[in-house]
């Protein structure tokens, strides 16, 4: 009852931080709301008028609790690009990142495993620096850099993968919205071509995006295994006679799953917070291009509205890894 008393009271403080920076930002960035909605030639009095409208003529304390006020009621204000309510805005980008973030989480998960487990059972070999060396390089090179790479060589070059964009002209508006996950969609629709089109489209943004996941899951997973390996229960298995792969994967693996759930559970927060640069390459419709976007057009609603949403679901899955560490692992409790 303590913890969850502590967790309920560290969660709202929290989500009230990120109140405040969102709001901080918003007024110290250069960039006036008004002339944003109204325009440069808009007339002084229409100015002054929009500007009591929106209370940016009360003090700053002022319009702090009318902000949190829209924020609890769950008003983010409405977007200058699209002139929709920034809520019905994220609804609607917010299940393309999801797709390309699950997708990449995917990758990561079946790649970097494996790599961190086998590097581990091989310690000091070749293949240990060749992993080592691969995750050194999988956390050096910037996502951008990868990224225009991709397009280049599979693209460009090679015409193996389709171009940017989450679907084909042809498919666009082919497949009812369901789910908001095009490759999803398409399977219950039934429509295969498009499903086809959506997963080849994908491959290349979620390849990219799950780089810097794959390298760091695979250091981690080596870690830990090291650190397991090294227990007394491991030579008494192999004293037992148990094979390298029963020990390695029955008993060392299942010994840092609980470990290594939480470091998967906050890979797969950030991977929906950092596909800003992947979704603008990519020019994949999702929440980072509409950040993107919006904070190039001056949309202050816009972007402080996703701000604070990809906050929120951050601050809820560590609350999630927090639980589930607390609950799978006896140790803990």
């Amino acid at each position: 009852m303590r913890r969850l008393l502590n967790n309920l009271v560290s969660v709202p403080v929290t989500l009230l931080g990120l109140a405040v920076v969102t709001f901080v930002i918003g007024r110290v960035m250069p960039i006036d709301p008004v002339l944003a909605i109204l325009g440069d030639r808009a007339p002084e009095d229409v100015i002054a008028r929009t500007r009591i409208e929106l209370g940016l003529d009360r003090p700053l304390p002022i319009q702090f609790l009318r902000y949190l006020g829209q924020i609890l009621r769950g008003d983010l204000g409405t977007s200058v690009i699209t002139s929709h309510p920034v809520t019905q805005d994220i609804a609607h980008f917010f299940p393309a990142t999801i797709e390309l973030a699950s997708v990449a989480m995917l990758i990561a998960v079946a790649i970097g495993i494996p790599l961190g487990v086998l590097a581990a059972a091989r310690r000091g070999s070749i293949t240990d620096s060749a992993v080592r060396v691969f995750c050194l390089t999988g956390q050096s090179i910037p996502v951008f850099v990868l990224a225009l790479l991709s397009l280049l060589v599979f693209y460009a070059r090679l015409g193996w993968a389709p171009g940017t964009g989450r679907a084909d002209v042809a498919f666009e508006d082919m497949v009812p919205t369901v789910t908001g996950l095009l490759t999803l969609d398409s399977l219950l629709d039934g429509n295969w071509d498009a499903f086809h089109d959506a997963l080849a489209h994908l491959a290349q943004p979620a390849g990219v995006l799950a780089w810097f996941s794959v390298a760091y899951i695979a250091r981690m997973t080596r870690a830990f295994m090291l650190d397991a390996l090294s227990g007394e229960y491991i030579v008494t298995a192999r004293a037992k006679g148990l094979s390298e792969t029963r020990i390695l994967w029955r008993h060392a693996f299942a010994n840092i799953s609980v470990r290594l759930l939480t470091v998967l559970v906050l890979t797969y927060a950030g991977l929906l917070e950092g596909a800003v640069i992947t979704e603008t390459v990519f020019s994949w419709p999702g929440i980072g291009q509409y950040l993107t976007a919006s904070l190039l057009n001056a949309d202050m609603n816009a972007v402080l509205g996703a701000t604070l949403v990809v906050g929120l679901i951050y601050v809820g899955l560590n609350l999630v890894s927090d639980v589930l560490y607390r609950l799978l692992d006896p140790r803990v409790r």
